[in-house]
């Protein structure tokens, strides 16, 4: 009697297979796609992360920060504002 549990040798099973791949999640939260990375004072973040107070960016937002700021685009009206403050020089140091 055969041991219905095994197939038999040289016999294949219809070619499917697990591919096995490690999962990366970026874990995004409702309203993200609405969020930009603003431009604070380094004091203040230190401050904020100390002391849970909230800050206020270059374009007047209010917030705690908590999230990676990397994960999202810098804030037009931030970055126009700080370039303002700079004279107008770019990251070598010209003028625009």
């Amino acid at each position: 009697m055969l041991d219905t549990a095994e197939p038999l040798e040289g016999t294949r099973t219809g070619g499917a297979a697990t591919i096995e791949r490690e999962e990366q999640r970026q874990l995004i939260e409702p309203g993200d796609h609405e969020r930009f990375a603003h431009y604070v004072r380094k004091e203040k973040i230190m401050e904020s992360a100390m002391t849970g107070e909230p800050v206020i960016a270059l374009c007047g937002k209010v917030w705690t920060p908590g999230r990676d700021p990397q994960r999202f685009p810098v804030c037009p009206q931030c970055k126009e504002i700080y370039e303002s403050m700079r004279g107008g020089k770019d990251d070598d140091g010209g003028q625009d």
